[in-house]
């Protein structure tokens, strides 16, 4: 492609691309990963058949895959390029998108990203390999939205990912039998029900960790207890052995 030809696309540079991959990247993988947990319920952690929880994400993650492959589909925009303000088009005529199935070719190409990268950066035409194969350019688009609108929907993005990521690990682990054993253990303990003149509830989400491994499990769990009187913070620490019960090894507070 010659300087003339760059000139009437209006190619876009290099770095709003990589950009519009990485936004598109986590938009993505934040979508394929909620709907394939939401898919697997939020005491999938209590599940120790392995092969169960397999069936249910493969056919989610497959579907996913599909749609981050075909995600330039709508007019050769893709979420991060509508934000960058820049699109995708055939090298012979900037007017035309190219085809589906060429579209979904040049993002097949992403599975080695970091060949990809190598390639746009040092290709005098701005091309990677899924550029060259699918006969596609990307330009800047000339009806792009204001900038208004495209900032607050990559801050809006962002603030969503991070509200649900909070709000399904603490259900999860609020529905794990770890966390349900730390709550029996805490109710147990009698001096903890003597400083807080009494348990009234718990806090909205607990943080820490649960690990599983073939059977085997380690919790780390940090719980609020809401009391009558007073609010304290709890560390329980338990583990499970095999296909055996979670049990209590340290509570402590904090």
């Amino acid at each position: 492609m010659n300087q003339n030809l760059e000139n009437t696309y209006n190619l876009s540079s290099r770095k709003r691309r990589i950009v519009a991959f990485i936004i598109d990247h986590y938009i993505f993988s934040f979508l394929i990963t909620s709907i394939t947990f939401l898919s697997l319920g939020s005491d999938f952690i209590n599940e120790t058949n392995f092969s169960n929880i397999l069936s249910k994400m493969l056919p989610v993650m497959g579907i996913g895959l599909f749609l981050y492959f075909s995600k330039d589909a709508i007019k050769g925009i893709s979420p991060g390029k509508w934000i960058m303000g820049i699109m995708v088009r055939d090298e012979n005529n900037s007017s035309n998108v190219p085809s589906f199935g060429r579209l979904f070719i040049r993002n097949l190409y992403l599975i080695i990203w970091p060949v990809e990268f190598i390639v746009l950066a040092t290709n005098q035409h701005k091309k990677r390999l899924g550029d060259k194969t699918a006969k596609a350019i990307v330009v800047k688009n000339p009806n792009k939205p204001a900038k208004l609108p495209r900032i607050l929907a990559l801050v809006v993005a962002g603030f969503t990912f991070f509200i649900v990521v909070f709000f399904f690990v603490g259900s999860v682990m609020k529905n794990s039998d770890a966390y349900k054993i730390a709550i029996i253990e805490i109710e147990k303990n009698e001096k903890i029900q003597s400083e807080t003149g009494g348990i009234k509830d718990y806090g909205i989400m607990p943080t820490g960790s649960i690990n599983m491994t073939n059977g085997n499990g380690e919790a780390l769990l940090s719980i609020k207890v809401i009391g009558n009187d007073k609010d304290v913070n709890v560390d329980v620490y338990l583990i499970k052995e095999g296909n055996g019960e979670w049990e209590l090894i340290e509570l402590s507070k904090h």
